[in-house]
Protein backbone atom coordinates (compact mmCIF):
# COMPACT_ATOMS: atom_id res chain seq x y z
CA UNK A 1 0.00 0.00 0.00
CA UNK A 2 1.15 3.53 -0.78
CA UNK A 3 0.05 6.29 1.59
CA UNK A 4 0.44 10.05 1.22
CA UNK A 5 0.22 12.15 4.39
CA UNK A 6 -0.25 15.91 4.03
CA UNK A 7 1.62 17.84 6.73
CA UNK A 8 1.55 21.50 7.72
CA UNK A 9 3.68 23.40 10.24
CA UNK A 10 1.88 25.78 12.60
CA UNK A 11 2.63 27.99 15.56
CA UNK A 12 2.36 26.15 18.88
CA UNK A 13 -1.12 26.87 20.22
CA UNK A 14 0.36 27.21 23.73
CA UNK A 15 2.66 30.04 22.63
CA UNK A 16 2.18 33.66 23.66
CA UNK A 17 1.54 35.64 20.48
CA UNK A 18 1.81 39.25 19.40
CA UNK A 19 0.54 41.18 16.38
CA UNK A 20 3.23 43.08 14.49
CA UNK A 21 2.66 44.75 11.12
CA UNK A 22 -0.55 42.81 10.69
CA UNK A 23 1.06 39.41 11.26
CA UNK A 24 1.09 36.95 14.13
CA UNK A 25 4.52 36.60 15.73
CA UNK A 26 5.71 34.72 18.77
CA UNK A 27 9.32 35.55 19.60
CA UNK A 28 11.22 32.57 20.95
CA UNK A 29 8.39 30.08 20.35
CA UNK A 30 8.94 27.07 18.14
CA UNK A 31 6.61 25.90 15.42
CA UNK A 32 5.16 22.40 15.46
CA UNK A 33 3.46 19.86 13.23
CA UNK A 34 -0.23 20.69 13.02
CA UNK A 35 -1.70 18.50 15.81
CA UNK A 36 -4.40 16.99 13.58
CA UNK A 37 -1.71 16.06 11.04
CA UNK A 38 0.08 14.10 13.76
CA UNK A 39 -2.96 11.81 13.95
CA UNK A 40 -2.62 11.26 10.19
CA UNK A 41 1.10 10.46 10.44
CA UNK A 42 0.55 8.07 13.35
CA UNK A 43 -2.26 6.25 11.55
CA UNK A 44 -0.10 5.79 8.45
CA UNK A 45 2.70 4.32 10.59
CA UNK A 46 0.24 1.97 12.31
CA UNK A 47 -1.01 0.77 8.93
CA UNK A 48 2.60 0.11 7.91
CA UNK A 49 3.10 -1.94 11.07
CA UNK A 50 0.20 -4.17 9.97
CA UNK A 51 1.16 -4.25 6.28
CA UNK A 52 4.95 -4.21 6.00
CA UNK A 53 5.15 -3.39 2.29
CA UNK A 54 3.44 -0.02 2.91
CA UNK A 55 5.29 3.11 1.80
CA UNK A 56 4.54 6.45 3.46
CA UNK A 57 5.24 9.70 1.59
CA UNK A 58 4.90 13.04 3.35
CA UNK A 59 3.67 16.03 1.35
CA UNK A 60 4.19 19.52 2.72
CA UNK A 61 3.89 23.00 1.23
CA UNK A 62 5.69 25.86 2.91
CA UNK A 63 8.95 27.79 3.36
CA UNK A 64 12.37 26.51 4.38
CA UNK A 65 11.38 26.36 8.05
CA UNK A 66 8.89 23.59 7.33
CA UNK A 67 11.81 21.16 7.01
CA UNK A 68 11.91 20.89 10.82
CA UNK A 69 8.41 19.41 10.89
CA UNK A 70 9.17 17.19 7.90
CA UNK A 71 12.18 15.73 9.74
CA UNK A 72 10.07 15.02 12.82
CA UNK A 73 7.41 13.29 10.73
CA UNK A 74 10.10 11.18 9.04
CA UNK A 75 11.43 10.29 12.49
CA UNK A 76 7.94 9.11 13.49
CA UNK A 77 8.14 6.48 10.76
CA UNK A 78 7.38 7.97 7.33
CA UNK A 79 9.65 6.79 4.49
CA UNK A 80 10.23 9.91 2.38
CA UNK A 81 8.93 13.41 1.80
CA UNK A 82 8.07 15.89 -0.93
CA UNK A 83 8.49 19.54 0.04
CA UNK A 84 6.76 22.11 -2.17
CA UNK A 85 8.70 25.32 -1.62
CA UNK A 86 8.44 28.47 -3.72
CA UNK A 87 7.60 32.14 -3.11
CA UNK A 88 4.77 31.68 -5.64
CA UNK A 89 2.98 29.45 -3.12
CA UNK A 90 2.80 32.09 -0.37
CA UNK A 91 -0.64 33.33 0.62
CA UNK A 92 -2.61 30.78 -1.39
CA UNK A 93 -6.20 30.18 -0.30
CA UNK A 94 -7.51 26.67 0.36
CA UNK A 95 -8.72 26.23 -3.23
CA UNK A 96 -5.36 27.14 -4.76
CA UNK A 97 -3.44 25.16 -2.16
CA UNK A 98 -5.46 22.05 -3.00
CA UNK A 99 -4.82 22.62 -6.72
CA UNK A 100 -1.06 22.70 -6.12
CA UNK A 101 -1.14 19.62 -3.90
CA UNK A 102 -3.21 17.77 -6.47
CA UNK A 103 -0.74 18.65 -9.22
CA UNK A 104 2.17 17.30 -7.15
CA UNK A 105 0.27 14.10 -6.34
CA UNK A 106 -0.12 13.40 -10.04
CA UNK A 107 3.56 12.39 -9.87
CA UNK A 108 3.13 10.13 -6.81
CA UNK A 109 1.35 6.73 -6.80
CA UNK A 110 -1.07 6.32 -3.88
CA UNK A 111 -3.84 4.16 -2.44
CA UNK A 112 -4.71 6.34 0.54
CA UNK A 113 -4.29 10.04 1.39
CA UNK A 114 -4.42 11.12 5.02
CA UNK A 115 -4.80 14.74 6.15
CA UNK A 116 -5.52 16.41 9.45
CA UNK A 117 -9.09 17.45 10.09
CA UNK A 118 -8.00 21.09 9.82
CA UNK A 119 -5.03 23.33 10.52
CA UNK A 120 -5.17 24.97 13.94
CA UNK A 121 -4.02 28.33 12.57
CA UNK A 122 -6.67 28.92 9.89
CA UNK A 123 -9.31 26.42 11.12
CA UNK A 124 -10.95 26.29 7.69
CA UNK A 125 -10.99 22.48 7.19
CA UNK A 126 -11.26 22.95 3.41
CA UNK A 127 -7.98 21.70 1.92
CA UNK A 128 -8.57 17.96 2.40
CA UNK A 129 -12.03 17.81 0.80
CA UNK A 130 -10.93 20.17 -2.01
CA UNK A 131 -7.89 18.00 -2.71
CA UNK A 132 -10.05 14.88 -2.97
CA UNK A 133 -12.39 16.71 -5.34
CA UNK A 134 -9.53 17.71 -7.65
CA UNK A 135 -8.22 14.13 -7.61
CA UNK A 136 -11.76 12.80 -8.23
CA UNK A 137 -11.62 10.33 -5.34
CA UNK A 138 -14.08 9.83 -2.44
CA UNK A 139 -13.32 11.36 0.95
CA UNK A 140 -14.51 11.15 4.54
CA UNK A 141 -13.91 13.88 7.12
CA UNK A 142 -13.38 13.89 10.93
CA UNK A 143 -12.38 10.21 10.96
CA UNK A 144 -12.02 8.47 14.33
CA UNK A 145 -11.61 4.85 13.19
CA UNK A 146 -10.26 2.92 10.17
CA UNK A 147 -10.59 -0.83 9.51
CA UNK A 148 -9.33 -2.42 6.29
CA UNK A 149 -10.54 -5.53 4.55
CA UNK A 150 -8.13 -8.48 4.47
CA UNK A 151 -6.89 -7.50 1.00
CA UNK A 152 -6.66 -3.76 1.91
CA UNK A 153 -8.88 -2.90 -1.06
CA UNK A 154 -11.75 -1.53 1.01
CA UNK A 155 -12.05 0.32 4.30
CA UNK A 156 -14.69 0.69 6.99
CA UNK A 157 -14.50 4.29 8.19
CA UNK A 158 -15.92 5.63 11.46
CA UNK A 159 -16.46 9.38 11.49
CA UNK A 160 -17.58 11.78 14.17
CA UNK A 161 -21.00 13.39 13.79
CA UNK A 162 -22.98 15.56 16.17
CA UNK A 163 -24.08 13.43 19.09
CA UNK A 164 -22.31 10.26 18.00
CA UNK A 165 -20.65 8.59 15.03
CA UNK A 166 -21.44 6.94 11.71
CA UNK A 167 -19.74 4.19 9.70
CA UNK A 168 -19.11 4.17 5.97
CA UNK A 169 -17.54 1.49 3.77
CA UNK A 170 -15.60 2.67 0.72
CA UNK A 171 -13.11 1.25 -1.79
CA UNK A 172 -9.60 2.61 -2.10
CA UNK A 173 -8.22 5.00 -3.27
CA UNK A 174 -9.77 7.60 -0.97
CA UNK A 175 -8.87 10.56 1.22
CA UNK A 176 -9.51 10.78 4.97
CA UNK A 177 -9.17 13.74 7.32
CA UNK A 178 -8.15 12.62 10.81
CA UNK A 179 -9.77 13.69 14.07
CA UNK A 180 -8.67 13.50 17.70
CA UNK A 181 -9.52 10.06 19.07
CA UNK A 182 -8.26 8.17 16.03
CA UNK A 183 -5.01 7.31 17.84
CA UNK A 184 -2.35 8.64 20.18
CA UNK A 185 0.65 9.99 18.19
CA UNK A 186 4.03 8.61 19.24
CA UNK A 187 7.14 10.58 20.02
CA UNK A 188 10.07 10.00 17.64
CA UNK A 189 12.57 7.50 19.02
CA UNK A 190 16.33 8.06 18.92
CA UNK A 191 16.53 5.34 16.27
CA UNK A 192 13.85 7.12 14.24
CA UNK A 193 15.61 10.48 14.53
CA UNK A 194 18.88 8.99 13.31
CA UNK A 195 17.15 7.15 10.45
CA UNK A 196 15.33 10.34 9.36
CA UNK A 197 18.66 11.96 8.49
CA UNK A 198 19.11 9.47 5.65
CA UNK A 199 15.60 9.60 4.26
CA UNK A 200 14.87 11.34 0.97
CA UNK A 201 13.30 14.80 0.92
CA UNK A 202 12.48 15.94 -2.61
CA UNK A 203 12.04 19.70 -2.99
CA UNK A 204 9.83 20.93 -5.84
CA UNK A 205 9.31 24.51 -7.01
CA UNK A 206 6.42 26.11 -8.87
CA UNK A 207 8.23 25.57 -12.19
CA UNK A 208 8.70 21.87 -11.41
CA UNK A 209 4.92 21.57 -11.14
CA UNK A 210 4.22 23.78 -14.14
CA UNK A 211 2.15 25.81 -11.67
CA UNK A 212 1.56 28.69 -14.10
CA UNK A 213 -1.01 26.47 -15.84
CA UNK A 214 -3.06 26.12 -12.64
CA UNK A 215 -4.52 29.66 -12.79
CA UNK A 216 -3.98 30.35 -9.09
CA UNK A 217 -2.44 33.84 -9.13
CA UNK A 218 -5.69 35.48 -8.03
CA UNK A 219 -6.53 32.75 -5.49
CA UNK A 220 -4.82 34.33 -2.50
CA UNK A 221 -5.95 35.46 0.92
CA UNK A 222 -5.59 39.08 1.95
CA UNK A 223 -5.87 39.92 5.64
CA UNK A 224 -7.53 43.31 5.96
CA UNK A 225 -7.06 43.52 9.71
CA UNK A 226 -5.75 41.36 12.52
CA UNK A 227 -5.95 42.08 16.24
CA UNK A 228 -5.97 40.33 19.58
CA UNK A 229 -9.29 39.97 21.42
CA UNK A 230 -9.94 42.49 24.20
CA UNK A 231 -8.67 41.53 27.62
CA UNK A 232 -11.30 40.08 29.93
CA UNK A 233 -12.20 41.86 33.13
CA UNK A 234 -11.28 40.20 36.39
CA UNK A 235 -14.05 38.14 37.93
CA UNK A 236 -16.03 39.42 40.94
CA UNK A 237 -16.91 37.24 43.92
CA UNK A 238 -20.08 38.31 45.70
CA UNK A 239 -20.48 37.57 49.39
CA UNK A 240 -22.87 38.46 52.18
CA UNK A 241 -26.63 38.64 52.54
CA UNK A 242 -27.25 41.18 49.75
CA UNK A 243 -25.87 39.07 46.88
CA UNK A 244 -29.00 39.14 44.72
CA UNK A 245 -29.36 42.89 44.84
CA UNK A 246 -25.68 43.50 44.06
CA UNK A 247 -25.82 41.01 41.18
CA UNK A 248 -28.80 42.80 39.65
CA UNK A 249 -27.00 46.13 39.97
CA UNK A 250 -23.87 44.84 38.28
CA UNK A 251 -25.83 43.30 35.41
CA UNK A 252 -27.83 46.48 34.88
CA UNK A 253 -25.34 49.27 35.48
CA UNK A 254 -21.97 47.80 34.51
CA UNK A 255 -22.64 44.95 32.10
CA UNK A 256 -25.75 46.56 30.59
CA UNK A 257 -27.42 43.18 30.24
CA UNK A 258 -30.74 43.96 31.96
Amino acid sequence: MKIIVCVKQVLDTAAQIQIENGKVVSPGSSRIINPYDEFAIEEAVRIKEKKSDTEITLLSLGPEGFKDSIKKALAMGADKAVHLMDAEFEGLDSYALARVLARSIEKIPYDLILCGRQAVDGDRAQTGPALATFLNIPFVTVVTGIEFSDDFKNAKITRQVEGGSEVRELPLPLLLTCQKGLNEPRLPSLKGIMAAKKKEVLTLSASDLDAETLDIDDKRMIEENLCLPPERKKGIILQGSEISGELVRLLREEEKII
